[in-house]
């Protein structure tokens, strides 16, 4: 059994898709090193989260079935720290945090750690809406203003927003039944500070100080600017009656969103109305307070949660530039011809690998050898015991060819 877990619950937009690529890529490193990275895929994480869960993802959730039980199983046979993180476990339910603490070996003796990575509310809050852009949603930026500041929290939105950003309520259902000095935060740099600062913080906090790991990422969350957003909300409202989730992730999102609109980095960038600022700033010092009064383990600065001061060029989104928009769209549009081309090229080589294969088989059908076998074969079948020895040779084929 693991002697010590780090299970890290978020929270999104805070460097995590970095951490788990660097934690992925450098699975051998760790491994030397005693820490295990469990997982044979690198969204192996994310599909253990949604099973826990049982949350439905565009589909993803068919795959995701018994994920978490096999990745906690991993768990316990290794004799070491075992890291496990994703950021929408911050969501999780105390009967869901539950299972999974007993399912890691909480209740057998195992030192489990709580980490979860925090980032102002001024940067989140925009990135939050990006995000739900990013996955299908229409709604305006206003409007989702309006529904995560309604103190109902009864929309889909504003329950999964406080769910994956009130820090307070996400250390408690996580670190509930943990005694703080296991309770870990690492907190988000402000802009324009060190490039490797935040890294520096995770590195610390999950004790990987003096390992040469490889830091190139190849997996992030690129975020857009003012216009290409609304310019995927608009896909989307066009769009998504005809495109099914699964052609919209690599479509989209990834070619659109992140391969080609994140690339425009002279866009305005989205922000916190001036107006809502009051609401944040004390929206975050009672958390704060209360985070200064629980004595957890803070890897960073709490200050850091304090946020920029309001933009003196808000930009709303709901109302963009039209030529920017269109400049944009532009953008889209040759990447979707230059995307549809490379297929129709695949597509034409598929096609003439697959007229080499029937012209083979074709010939191979003229060969005497062939239809000597086929002959043997259908007289075989015509009795008990030639079919039970056809059985036997395709088994032994089966075990002993160079494929099997």
């Amino acid at each position: 059994m693991s002697s010590r877990v780090l299970l890290h619950v978020g929270t999104p937009k805070t460097g995590t898709s970095y951490l788990q690529d660097v934690l992925f890529r450098n699975q051998k490193t760790l491994a030397e090193a005693g820490i295990l990275y469990p997982g044979d895929r690198f969204d192996a994480h994310f599909l253990a989260a949604l099973d826990l869960m049982r949350m439905p993802w565009g589909g993803l959730e068919r795959q995701a079935v018994g994920q978490w039980d096999a990745l906690a199983a991993q768990v316990r046979r290794h004799d070491g720290t075992a890291i496990i993180s994703h950021e929408i476990l911050a969501t999780a339910s105390r009967a869901q945090v539950g299972r999974a603490l007993t399912s890691l070996g909480h209740d057998d003796g195992a030192e489990i750690h709580i980490m979860i990575s925090a980032r102002d509310l001024v940067r989140q809050i925009p990135a939050e809406w990006q995000e739900n852009v990013k996955h299908r949603a229409s709604l305006s930026y206003g409007a989702f203003l309006d529904q995560i500041r309604d103190p109902q929290r009864d929309t889909r939105i504003s329950t999964w927003f406080w769910g994956v950003q009130e820090l307070p309520d996400i250390l408690n259902r996580w670190g509930d039944d943990l005694p703080p000095e296991r309770i870990h935060l690492v907190t988000v740099p402000p802009l324009g500070g060190p490039p490797d600062l935040l890294w520096k913080r995770f590195s610390t906090a999950f004790g990987l100080d003096g390992l040469e790991l490889d830091l190139e990422a190849e997996r992030a969350n690129p975020s857009l600017g003012v216009p290409e957003t609304a310019l995927v909300r608009r896909i989307n409202r066009a769009a998504n009656q005809e495109l099914e989730p699964g052609d919209y992730r690599p479509l989209v999102r990834e070619l659109l969103a992140h391969q080609t609109l994140s690339r425009r980095t002279e866009s305005p960038r989205l922000a916190v109305p001036p107006d809502l600022h009051p609401w944040v700033s004390e929206v975050t010092a009672s958390w704060v307070a209360e985070i200064e009064r629980r004595g957890y383990d803070v890897v960073g600065d709490l200050g850091d949660l304090v946020g920029a001061p309001p933009v003196t060029d808000y930009v709303d989104p709901d109302h963009p530039d039209e030529a920017e928009v269109a400049d944009a769209a532009l953008d889209a549009l040759k990447a979707a011809l230059l995307e549809g081309a490379r297929l129709r090229r695949r597509e034409g080589e598929l096609q003439a690998e697959l007229r080499d294969t029937y012209k083979a088989l074709e010939r191979s059908y003229l060969r005497p050898t062939y239809r000597w076998r086929e002959r043997t074969v259908r007289r075989l079948q015509d009795s008990d015991v030639g079919r039970r020895a056809l059985q036997g040779y395709r088994r032994l084929r089966g075990r002993s060819s160079p494929p099997a």
